[in-house]
């Protein structure tokens, strides 16, 4: 493989990440002719064509630019085409008579769709409302979010909602059928439809950001530019008018989590947790920020993402891991499980209890949560083991539970931290 060969496709793999929403996205919005999967395959063959004429030309001054041309003019051929087709068979479009746009009220005048006061500008935002769509159950929903707003693998999808990937396929496959049998139209739904979806956007929204602060699928731990789409898409929904104190709150929790990511990892690359991160590298302006909005959150807003992003802000507030308010975080997860009541919110618990100085039941509650048939196979439920009875001394239970995290993950980074800590034991 040459230089110049090498150079574009890293470019444009870099790009098919970057850019597919977006992309998708312009091109829904942009004609009611084109659908979902007209919309995908467009993109998919604009990309093709980007890696043939760059191989042979060299990349063009704005390679993001030059895909959204051509990929916008490769959806104008399918229209015109689609046009004069309909007009041999001597029927017009469908939908929109010949001015192919409209929107879910009823707008089919491109003017005047495009004059409307909308609540919202970002692309990639508007299309994840558009997935919320009311007519698809609330599972497709996300699995559409995550494939064609923010282009995540079938395989991560499927490790996001617990599936198996020929699971989640044919999900995707069924949802395809549905949204084209049904003419389910993924344009900006009225500013009126917005606030019902706005539980599942905040979902989806939740979901991309931690799925970019630890990958659930390939060799990177951590995906930055999924933490900064969420981050982007969930500042606009903020400042937009229809946020909610929800969307404060969750805003804030992805502000504090972000603040820390350059601390993640040492200087030598390796994965570093809480307890060993040089604080001195956390993002103050950011962690301000955070407070700001979760100091805005009140009444109804105190719900899941308040009390993580309260938990999170007591972390970042904390000037060493001995200095943690371990006794406020405790009551906060107290609270959560109120509201949420999960196995992996349990597990946070029991950690937060064992370095609040509860230490046997905090012990006790792991080993129960071992019982669970998917808990007894995660990876952290056995890491916290491993870590617990190493800090109790008891090196055999400790080296026991870390080797079978060994086995529990295939990140590389997980798997070096995990075995630093087996040679601390031994």
């Amino acid at each position: 493989m040459d230089v110049r060969t090498d150079i574009v496709e890293r470019e444009v793999d870099k790009l098919y990440r970057d850019q597919f929403g977006k992309m998708l996205s312009s091109l829904l919005r942009f004609s009611e002719d084109i659908d979902l999967e007209a919309a995908e395959d467009i993109v998919q063959d604009t990309f093709s064509a980007a890696l043939v004429s760059w191989r042979k030309d060299g990349l063009p001054g704005n390679p993001a630019g030059w895909l959204f041309k051509v990929s916008r003019n490769r959806a104008l051929n399918k229209i015109k085409e689609s046009k004069r087709f309909s007009r041999k068979g001597g029927e017009l479009s469908a939908v929109g008579g010949e001015s192919g746009v409209s929107s879910e009220d009823g707008t089919s005048d491109p003017d005047a769709y495009k004059s409307r006061a909308f609540p919202i500008e970002d692309e990639q935002l508007i299309l994840l409302f558009a997935c919320a769509h009311p007519d698809l159950a609330p599972k497709i929903q996300v699995a559409i979010s995550l494939k064609y707003v923010v282009n995540l693998k079938v395989e991560s999808i499927a490790k996001i909602l617990g599936l198996t990937i020929d699971g989640v396929d044919k999900m995707l496959l069924r949802a395809r059928q549905k949204i084209r049998d049904e003419r389910i139209l993924f344009h900006a739904p009225s500013a009126a439809a917005l606030e019902p979806r706005l539980d599942s956007v905040h979902k989806v929204l939740y979901l991309i950001f931690n799925e970019g602060y630890k990958t659930s699928w390939g060799k990177e731990l951590i995906r930055e530019e999924l933490c900064e789409e969420a981050l982007i898409m969930t500042r606009a929904l903020a400042q937009s008018m229809v946020s909610s104190e929800e969307t404060r709150a969750l805003y804030a929790l992805m502000l504090f989590n972000a603040a820390r990511i350059k601390a993640r990892f040492g200087r030598n690359g390796e994965l570093l947790d809480l307890e060993e991160q040089d604080r001195t590298l956390w993002d103050r302006d950011l962690i301000r920020l955070a407070m700001v909005n979760l100091e805005s959150v009140h009444g109804a807003g105190i719900n899941s993402y308040y009390c993580e992003a309260a938990i999170a802000g007591l972390h970042c507030a904390a000037g060493s891991w001995k200095s943690t308010n371990w006794k406020s975080i405790i009551q906060i997860y107290e609270r959560l499980l109120q509201l949420q009541a999960n196995p992996f919110v349990e597990l946070s618990y029991a950690i937060a209890l064992y370095y609040g100085g509860s230490g046997g039941k905090a012990i006790e509650i792991l080993h129960e949560l071992e019982k669970q048939a998917f808990l007894g196979q995660y990876y952290l439920l056995h890491a916290s083991l491993g870590r617990i009875y190493a800090a109790e001394g008891n090196k055999d239970l400790a080296k026991k539970y870390l080797e079978s995290t060994l086995r529990l993950t295939n990140a590389p980074d997980e798997i070096a931290f995990v075995r630093r800590l087996i040679r601390k034991v031994e």
